[in-house]
């Protein structure tokens, strides 16, 4: 399967056979057999490399990435030498690209879906039990990534209680709501 970073070490860890392709070479190693599988961005950008024309199924939810943000690293010593204005105007920029990015493919993917499906794509649930190995094998890889690394270890910390708060907020919001609007 082709799939980069945390995710593929996640796969690789329960047995994938995992490769780190480039975008541009996805297509012909889904088409040639070089791989069976391949994880890329979602239904947009799945469609405009044609991963529909070599793969049938579309399996979901991408638990790996379940949602797109951009990050801007800056050295602190010479983010400290900016002026404020520029700080604020960087500041701004990059918030403003984080959400103009995720209303571009939340409007974009849905109707790229529609059109895979309508073109034959099958669209299959990763199961349960899948879920939850690779939800187990995330949580110990981090944990690993935590041990040897006090950095890593400071962020995760934040990151789990932040995690607690949120999962418990959305299942109130946007779980509850989702779970009632869309059976509609």
């Amino acid at each position: 399967m082709r799939i980069p970073g945390f995710g593929g070490k996640v796969l690789a860890n329960l047995g994938v056979n995992v490769q780190v392709l480039p975008g541009g070479e996805i297509f012909l190693a889904l088409e040639r057999g070089a791989i069976d599988a391949a994880e890329w961005v979602g239904p947009y950008d799945d469609e405009k490399l044609g991963l529909n024309q070599a793969a049938q199924y579309y399996y979901y939810p991408g638990w790996w990435e379940p949602g797109s943000t951009f990050e801007l690293q800056v050295n602190v010593d010479q983010w400290n030498q900016l002026p404020k204005e520029y700080q604020d105007a960087i500041e701004s920029a990059t918030a403003d690209t984080n959400v103009h990015c995720l209303a571009r493919y939340d409007t974009l993917n849905p109707q790229a879906l529609k059109r895979l499906r309508d073109g034959g794509t099958q669209l299959q649930p990763f199961s349960p039990e899948i879920l939850t190995a690779c939800r187990q094998a995330t949580q110990e890889l981090l944990e690993q990534q935590a041990s040897e690394d006090s950095s890593f270890q400071e962020v995760y910390g934040s990151w789990i209680e932040f995690q607690a708060d949120i999962f418990s907020w959305h299942a109130v919001s946007e779980l509850a709501y989702a779970g009632f609007a869309i059976r509609r």
